[in-house]
């Protein structure tokens, strides 16, 4: 019975210490699910601090579930088409404000909007992390291109311009 008291008071301890963006410095770890029209995915990022309500960072993507059967048209011949690693793939560097404690949110819990530049297109993106414990916390982020390096997106670029939404596990590392 000890064992277990001491157990649930470092867990409230470590709830009430929980803090989502601590500024300058902060480093934040994030593992979550991608889901998007046709496919769906993984995504590893990483955000570094770079002020009080800024930070800075690098997100990428593997599409793991993508419809392989697309048609391509040459000339009068239609074939199956199966995605390839470099269609699956995505890189991003981005920028965000961290704006929780701008609008008054509780130090558990973070929003930022941000803006991102990748190997596909140049985007922005709007993201929510709320902490359970100092180390531990779940986000959601909605992610949508601004402007595409091809203006003719077809067949298997689409994977990587579109509108997209992930959900997963953040760290404080």
């Amino acid at each position: 019975m000890k064992k277990i008291t001491v157990f649930l008071f470092l867990v409230a301890v470590s709830v009430m210490n929980a803090q989502a963006y601590k500024g300058k410095g902060d480093i934040k770890g994030q593992v979550g699910a991608i889901v998007q029209s046709g496919a769906t995915g993984i995504s590893v990022s990483a955000d570094f601090g770079l002020g009080e309500n800024m930070s800075y960072g690098f997100v990428s993507s593997y599409l793991l579930s993508a419809n392989d059967e697309i048609y391509v048209v040459d000339g009068t011949n239609v074939d199956l088409a199966k995605p390839k690693f470099q269609d699956r793939v995505d890189l991003k560097a981005r920028f965000n404000a961290n704006i929780g404690s701008v609008i008054g949110l509780d130090d558990k819990m973070d929003v930022y909007p941000g803006l991102n530049l990748g190997l596909r297109n140049f985007g922005a993106h709007v993201g929510f992390r709320y902490f359970f414990t100092n180390g531990f916390g779940l986000f959601s982020e909605a992610g949508f291109p601004i402007a595409k390096y091809d203006k003719n997106v077809d067949s298997f670029e689409y994977y990587n311009n579109q509108f997209t939404l992930t959900f997963g596990a953040s760290f404080n590392l």
